[in-house]
């Protein structure tokens, strides 16, 4: 697996395997192309957006980090990160979102964030144990999602690549 930046050419597959959690009930926002390119690829608050591709340059997973602005749709306190993660379902349990993460973190630590908010549906356990595995604790709960925060201290460990 190779991690990368996240260019305008992935929007379609990208597209694709959002479409394919969609499906699935993993996913509620929009996964048309434009989307992934106005909130995802070239969105103004991004502070990385990665790709994990395969051997065969299949991607497999997308993770993006914006900085949380003043009034932004999520209600994160200003100045904060939020992080999404997406892995395509046949990609599951194969490392995917621990490989993102560790470019994810290092682009954190470089943006200076001290916090980071990752909001996961209640109903999506597989994302509540990975965000859980990766160092992120709950810091409150609203009617169907729960906003899990990672605060980036000096003691905070990076996650093993």
């Amino acid at each position: 697996m190779k991690v990368r930046d996240a260019v305008l050419a992935d929007a379609e597959e990208i597209s694709v395997f959002l479409q394919e959690l969609a499906a699935l009930g993993k996913r509620s926002l929009p996964s048309d192309e434009a989307y992934v390119i106005s909130h995802y690829i070239a969105h103004a608050d991004k502070v990385r957006c990665s790709v994990v591709e395969d051997v065969d340059g299949t991607l497999l997973g997308l993770q993006i980090l914006k900085r949380a602005s003043e009034g932004n749709t999520y209600g994160v306190t200003a100045g904060w990160g939020i992080i999404g993660t997406h892995v395509r379902p046949s990609a599951g349990r194969r490392g995917v979102g621990r490989a993102l993460f560790a470019e994810t973190f290092d682009a954190a630590r470089q943006a200076g964030l001290e916090k980071i908010d990752a909001t996961i549906g209640a109903s999506n356990p597989e994302g509540l144990g990975y965000y859980e595995a990766v160092g992120f604790r709950t810091y409150k709960t609203n009617e169907g999602s729960v906003s899990k925060c990672l605060e980036l201290t000096a003691e905070t460990a990076p996650v093993p690549k």
